[in-house]
């Protein structure tokens, strides 16, 4: 069974975004803080940080960004 960490512990974690990320707060942040505990990473939206967190398997994730890198979702 897969289980979430607390919202408290969502709010703590260590969340990045790209270095490619502009100014214009229209980024996605990841953490990888739960991976082992948890097997799951987190997005959410950086103009939201407060707001919901989506959990993601690794492999999820990683496939996720490779397609989006290679262009799968058209123009980011």
């Amino acid at each position: 069974m897969v289980t979430s960490p607390s919202a408290a512990a969502l709010r703590a974690a260590a969340w990045h975004k790209s270095s490619y990320s502009g100014g214009g707060g229209e980024c996605v942040e990841l953490t990888r803080d739960f991976e082992a505990a948890h097997g799951l990473v987190f997005v959410r939206d950086s103009k939201n940080p407060e707001g919901p967190a989506l959990g993601l398997t690794p492999t999820a994730w990683r496939n996720f960004a490779t397609a989006a890198a290679r262009g799968a979702f058209g123009e980011v």
